[in-house]
């Protein structure tokens, strides 16, 4: 008799943990990137009345006679498939559209997050606002002049400096892509000013020093006369000043001394693609590969050498590869272009604006129309993502059974991709929810009237002597 009782008890206290959960799935049903949990029953000992007996030559085999003495919690599982993903329009908003968390540090703990609600604190650093913990990842760190993020360092603090400078930077080369027409006449012996101009084609191009201040590099081109596949080109820096900057140019590893040439000539083959260069002093390029000119100019606003020199800088004049097209100056009977060109420099600029795109490479645009890779967003998983612990604040931490965090890329072994200006949704249905509750209430009034007739049954057993 008391074991109906005890097996009542047994159900009603392990329906109101099924009750419990059912209760925070609902309470976090417009929590940002909570995941549901659900609980599952099973039965516990049995009382074995009669074991089973084989069968004989006489008699058949007898089953055993067990009576279960109630159930118990098998397990509450979280159920990690994907929310929903609402549009928020704020940038440092982030939602994983897959597999993955992201990683957040507080102090020397690490915590792992399906929500990406964060935003900039003072110091520019990217955190959860809510409480402070830090969003981790890489930041970029600048290789031979281009930004370079290594994800095989460990991860760090994001720090989005926005305001903050980005010094100017001297031009160290200029590509040239322009096309010569081939229709474009000789200039004559004796050329009225008409004629010059329209046997010449000028380029011209800013480029800057290591003050970022600007100046304007301008190529003239002119046909060779008396040929079909050259043109003369002159050189020089800031043509329109009065100042003298000495600007020169030339082939070789040397950087031109000032005083030195400002005129080369350009050689093309019969397809219109480049053959040779030649500078002033008679050097002449390589017979292939990439033809390139030494440019120097003196910085007049600089301070002197220790000798009284002017300082002077130099930069890499690229007119193209031995035969190229795309990145290469060119020869064709079509309309003459001013496309020369693409340079390094630019002047100092503050950090304006970022973005971050779906692998989590944050890129900052600057008001100097410089673009730079700012940093990238770490994301983790694991081998059983369902064995993390909650931690509470959203977050999980690695329990025994989750495994080793994997720390990476989005979008890289198993993770999910990054979707900015996003936040993930719960994943509870309150549908669901509703008929598991139904279904726990049922189960727990059950229960409830297994001990009252259990008792019924007591009660009559007291009057048997009456």
């Amino acid at each position: 008799m008391m074991r109906s009782l005890f097996s009542g008890v047994s159900g009603l206290q392990n329906h109101q943990t099924r009750m419990d959960v059912i209760g925070n799935n609902i309470a976090n049903i417009n929590t940002t990137g909570f995941k549901r949990n659900r609980v599952n029953f099973q039965d516990i000992l049995y009382q074995q009345l009669q074991g089973a007996t084989r069968p004989t030559e006489e008699l058949g085999g007898v089953n055993p006679k067990e009576v279960g003495l109630g159930m118990s919690v098998a397990s509450i599982d979280t159920i990690h498939i994907q929310g929903s993903l609402q549009s928020t329009g704020i940038g440092t908003d982030l939602a994983v559209q897959g597999t993955g968390f992201f990683v957040l540090h507080e102090g020397d703990r690490e915590l792992y997050t399906r929500n990406g609600a964060f935003s900039i604190d003072e110091a520019g650093t990217m955190v959860n606002p809510a409480n402070g913990m830090r969003v981790q990842g890489w930041m970029a760190r600048e290789v031979m002049g281009q930004q370079f993020i290594d994800v095989s360092r460990q991860i760090e603090d994001i720090v989005i400096p926005v305001g903050s400078k980005d010094p100017a930077r001297a031009t160290t080369f200029v590509n040239y892509a322009c096309n010569l027409n081939k229709n474009i006449p000789e200039i004559p012996e004796n050329p009225t000013e008409l004629q010059t101009r329209e046997g010449t084609w000028a380029t011209a191009i800013k480029i800057y020093d290591s003050f970022g201040a600007t100046h304007t590099l301008q190529v003239e081109f002119s046909r060779v006369p008396g040929t079909s596949n050259s043109w003369n080109a002159q050189l020089s820096v800031d043509p329109e000043t009065e100042d003298v900057n000495n600007a020169s140019i030339g082939l070789g590893a040397e950087a031109p001394a000032a005083g030195g040439p400002v005129n080369f000539t350009v050689n093309f083959n019969n397809n219109g693609t480049l053959l040779s260069a030649e500078d002033g002093a008679g050097n002449v390029s390589g017979p292939d590969g990439e033809v390139l000119m030494n440019v120097a100019f003196d910085i007049l606003a600089a301070t002197p050498n220790e000798d009284g020199t002017p300082v002077r800088q130099e930069f890499a004049l690229r007119l193209g590869t031995v035969g190229g097209v795309v990145n290469s100056i060119t020869q064709f009977s079509d309309a003459a272009s001013t496309k020369p060109v693409e340079q390094d420099g630019h002047s100092m600029g503050y950090l304006e604006n970022f973005k971050i795109d779906q692998s989590g490479v944050i890129t900052g645009t600057y008001d100097n129309g410089t673009v730079r890779v700012l940093g990238q967003v770490a994301m983790a998983s694991f081998p059983n993502q369902g064995g993390l612990e909650k931690a509470g604040d959203n977050n999980y931490v690695v329990s025994n059974n989750s495994g080793a965090a994997n720390i990476g890329p989005s979008g890289i072994a198993g993770k999910g991709k990054i979707v900015a200006g996003f936040l993930e949704m719960s994943n509870v249905d309150m549908a669901e929810q509703f008929t598991d509750m139904i279904i726990t209430q049922r189960g727990f009034q059950a229960n409830s009237r297994t001990i009252q007739t259990a008792d019924q049954l007591l009660q009559e057993l007291l009057t048997l002597k009456r």
